[in-house]
């Protein structure tokens, strides 16, 4: 297989693996949507948000993407009356995580077409690599 074609599968599997990573913290926000505190001062879960950074390859001699780190959505809480919770303040409000259903699934959406584009970036080159083949029978 040309070089070429070798670099070009190895950029999209980066690309999907980078995407994978994202849809799990997807994932794991829409799982914990309803996570609040267990106690009175305690925070609920706080919504994770994945950012890539360019990477130059020396092996592949090229650009990748890789995962530059999970870090927390600093967005304020959602805010619930219910003075019954066990986390409710002296005013009966719970706060609720700062995940927003609507976002985490078009977050999905984007992941699951990159993802996709890469897939089929891979299932071309390796097309070409079969015609090739053929073409040399």
């Amino acid at each position: 297989m040309g070089d070429n074609l070798k670099t070009a599968m190895a950029i999209s599997a980066t690309g999907m693996r980078t995407q994978g990573f994202r849809l799990k913290v997807v994932a794991q926000n829409i799982a914990n949507v309803s996570t609040t505190a267990d106690r009175t001062g305690g925070e609920p879960y706080r919504r994770k948000i994945v950012t890539f950074e360019n990477f130059m390859n020396r092996e592949l001699n090229a650009k990748t993407v890789r995962i530059q780190k999970v870090h927390e959505d600093p967005s304020e809480f959602r805010l619930k009356y219910d003075p019954t919770h066990p986390a409710a303040d002296e005013q009966g409000m719970v706060q609720l995580p700062n995940v927003n259903t609507l976002v985490e699934t078009m977050d999905m959406r984007e992941a699951q077409r990159s993802y996709e584009a890469n897939l089929s970036m891979i299932e071309a080159s390796k097309t070409l690599v079969s015609r090739t083949i053929g073409l040399l029978r």
